[in-house]
């Protein structure tokens, strides 16, 4: 997206939050093509025929994020980040109703290798993947996020940088952390 185009969204968000309904309607054609693309992100690793497709994902996601009119958006890198959790939310949750957890019950396998630099083959399902990220955000809370925005939300190293308010080198090293430290978890949990 252009810094233009970020700035546009950045001050229609924050006349949105200022309670301009207008600037809702004008917001939503310039983010719906960014949240479709997160969703396809989210859908590539569900299995063939997944109940839930992208623009299920994109709209509930856009539903809840259009419900949070208290919420006070800093920019554009905000919006996106709290639209990556809640697709994370929506899956998880989607999962667990379909009670994926019995035996595998037909459970959407997804590898960490959908998200740039994480090592292919290692599987494991969406609940398993939020409890490591739950149990990572315990020891610490920013290499969670950085995995949940690059992995869940599609954001690159510069992206996550600028959302989470450090440095590209510091997202590259909680990257570099988290990806072993994730992939040596969900082998527990599979074991």
């Amino acid at each position: 997206m252009s810094d233009e185009r970020a700035h546009d969204v950045t001050a229609l968000l924050v006349d949105w939050t200022q309670g301009d309904e207008a600037a809702l309607e004008r917001l939503t054609p310039v983010v719906y093509g960014e949240l479709k693309r997160l969703a396809r992100i989210q859908m590539a690793g569900e299995r063939p025929g997944h109940v839930l497709q992208a623009t299920a994902l994109v709209n509930e996601a856009y539903l809840r994020l259009v419900d949070l009119k208290a919420m006070r958006w800093q920019d554009r890198a905000h919006f996106f980040a709290m639209a990556a959790r809640l697709m994370r939310r929506i899956l998880v949750d989607f999962a667990r109703s379909r009670d994926y957890q019995k035996r595998g019950g037909g459970a959407a396998h997804v590898t960490l290798g959908h998200a740039a630099g994480i090592p292919a083959g290692e599987p494991g399902d969406l609940i398993a993947i939020d409890r490591a990220l739950e149990a990572l955000a315990t020891i610490d809370p920013r290499k969670s996020q950085v995995v949940e925005l690059r992995f869940f939300g599609g954001l690159t190293l510069d992206e996550t940088a600028e959302v989470l308010k450090v440095s590209r080198d510091t997202v590259k090293r909680d990257w570099n952390f988290a990806r072993p430290w994730l992939t040596r978890e969900l082998r527990g949990r599979t074991r």
